[in-house]
């Protein structure tokens, strides 16, 4: 289910924006700037997204950090119409990076924002994520030529780069952030756990206290270099935080 419906008085995207990012899948994705590029936008938003916290098991953790509560995927599934495997890896993700870098106030809802616009949570073309985390077939973005509105990213051998994935990483930019975030020994760019981790850890780094509207702001600037992108994410957040409060 959309996160633009007719309730959101508020929305910040320029029309057309989500739309133009799904049936364009890797046009945003070719845009990002290789890893690390600190870069300030111009004041995209006046403050950052609400931070709802995941809740975390009352088990305690893992040999890989916290465990996120089942009864929270759930009741946050259902409300945010978010699936249940993209739930628990924000959550998971957002509850680890917590605990790697306390300052940096990753919420769930900017995962899940970001996995909307890059791949409507995993369900782009008729896909579902299985219970693992990984759709039913490879989500693949389109080749990064440089023609029309896509970004050129040569991948060293004559050929050019395609993201890859629920949240769309760029293979040479997923070699720098790989990640394992379900603890089954295998960084899968296809694996929602695992491009969540890396997401969260690459965000947290670049943006430094997602809290304000500065760091959120250029965190999510430096995952894809648009202006509208960090709109886009914005308003899919918001609505997330919303349904889910």
């Amino acid at each position: 289910m959309s996160p633009h419906g007719s309730d959101r008085t508020t929305a910040l995207v320029i029309g057309g924006v989500l739309l133009a990012g799904l049936a364009g899948i890797g046009v945003y994705a070719g845009t990002r700037p290789a890893p690390m590029l600190r870069v300030q936008p111009v004041d995209v938003v006046a403050e950052a997204p609400p931070v709802p916290a995941a809740q975390p098991s009352a088990h305690g953790s893992s040999p890989r950090g916290s465990v996120v509560s089942p009864n929270w995927v759930a009741s946050t599934a259902s409300a945010s119409g978010i699936p249940s495997p993209a739930v628990r890896a924000y959550g998971t993700a957002t509850l680890r990076a917590g605990a790697d870098d306390p300052g940096c106030h990753l919420a769930w809802t900017t995962l899940a924002g970001i996995g909307w616009v890059e791949s409507h949570q995993g369900a782009i073309g008729g896909r579902t994520l299985d219970a693992d985390g990984r759709p039913d077939r490879p989500i693949t973005g389109v080749t990064l030529d440089g023609s029309g509105q896509v970004a050129e990213v040569p991948d060293g051998s004559g050929g050019y780069q395609r993201a890859l994935g629920p949240l769309q990483f760029i293979p040479s930019t997923w070699a720098t952030w790989r990640s394992d975030g379900d603890g089954d020994g295998v960084a899968d760019p296809q694996d929602v756990d695992d491009a969540a981790y890396a997401a969260a850890r690459y965000l947290c780094a670049s943006g430094g206290d997602l809290a304000t509207g500065t760091g959120w702001s250029t965190a999510v600037y430096s995952y894809n270099h648009s202006d509208d992108y960090v709109r886009a994410v914005y308003d899919a957040a918001k609505t997330y935080a919303d349904r889910t409060s």
